[in-house]
């Protein structure tokens, strides 16, 4: 039997409506550590965030909706734009961290999965359609389409639908000024088996995961506020040790995922990495150039959501890719035989990084 490409049948993305500037956090109580108060005004904590991480603005979810929701509205655009009809699917893959938390809590709902909730969104009749949720950290949409790719391999699957979604505002500490970084959105995508003649789809891709002194770089913990609810537990990050450990490890693995498949460097066009950080980012690309003694230009190799839509965890690759595809990110642009990179770090510690042909 001839070994299919597995290729995006339709990609779909819902970014919540509701804009979150930085001057939201102006009258935040911010405490390091230590639980000892900033001895610098907010106007000065939210310039510098700004000048590092390039946020200027985030989404948040509506009090009315949870993750799932997000999740749904972003597989139904998905179906719009594949080619097949949702009792088609044989898996959905949903690829979060927190589950559905609800506005004014921060207590993980992950019973049943999001897959099925989606499933039931969709009122999916078929019950061959088997879903299952992925937590991965921030890489977890990556995994789910290797994942895929590794299922409709194997022979027995032809239509996966992975869901990368997440409503990172409500498991934040209000007085963590690493807080300000995350938001909420959702993306998702048809990954199917296709038998044209040209090779295209993924092409390769590469994974790791470090878990020893790496583990916690990303874990969750108290607030920073003292006398706090002691059962309360929040995103807690060590931003320099995540920054240094993805500046030397994301380049090689993108390295890795290139040599097995077969592509140069010199001829992607894109690189759309987990959007954590843009001078991070910036810094990845920079490094992956060295590797290759090439000069890559983030404005012209490198599109970016971060700005407008802060860190919303597993759906930043496909929310971006989305929008690219769409032509709604200036000076970006995807066409058919392009050769583009889909790389990712997050919690655990994971990397994950696909070489894609369009």
């Amino acid at each position: 039997m001839k070994t299919p490409n597995i290729v995006f049948n339709g990609i779909g993305s819902y970014v919540p409506e509701n804009i979150v500037p930085n001057a939201h956090f102006l009258n935040h109580e911010f405490f390091m550590e230590d639980g000892k108060p900033f001895d610098i005004p907010n106007e000065e904590i939210i310039k510098k965030f700004e000048k590092i991480t390039g946020i200027k603005e985030r989404r948040y979810a509506s009090d009315d909706q949870l993750n799932s929701d997000l999740g749904h509205l972003a597989a139904e655009n998905a179906l719009k734009n594949s080619t097949i009809d949702k009792e088609e699917l044989d898996y959905i893959i949903y690829a979060q961290n927190f589950g559905d938390i609800e506005a004014g809590t921060n207590r993980i709902d992950n019973m049943p999965s999001l897959a099925a909730k989606v499933k039931h969104k969709l009122k999916i009749k078929n019950p061959d359609v088997v879903c299952y949720d992925v937590i991965f950290g921030c890489p977890g949409w990556v995994q789910g389409v290797i994942q895929a790719y590794q299922m409709i391999r194997s022979g027995f699957c032809r239509n996966i639908m992975v869901i990368g979604a997440e409503t990172l505002s409500r498991c934040v500490d209000p007085h963590d000024r690493d807080g300000m970084i995350f938001s909420d959105g959702a993306g998702a995508t048809i990954v199917s088996a296709s038998y044209d003649d040209d090779r295209k789809g993924i092409l390769g891709f590469a994974n790791r995961t470090d878990a020893n002194e790496e583990l916690n770089y990303l874990a969750m913990g108290k607030s920073n506020k003292p006398n706090m609810d002691d059962n309360a537990r929040y995103i807690k990050m060590k931003g320099r040790k995540i920054y240094e450990y993805a500046l030397d490890e994301v380049a090689t693995a993108i390295q890795s995922s290139l040599k097995r498949s077969g592509i140069f460097m010199e001829n992607i066009q894109k690189v759309l990495i987990h959007q954590a950080n843009e001078k991070m980012d910036e810094a990845i690309l920079r490094k992956l150039g060295q590797l290759y003694e090439l000069r890559l230009e983030a404005k012209d190799m490198m599109p970016m959501t971060i700005q407008k839509f802060g860190n919303n965890s597993v759906a930043t690759v496909p929310v971006m890719l989305d929008l690219v595809l769409k032509g709604e990110i200036e000076g970006h642009e995807i066409k058919k035989g392009d050769d583009i990179i889909l790389a990712s770090v997050g919690a655990g510690m994971h990397i994950n990084a696909i070489v894609y042909r369009m």
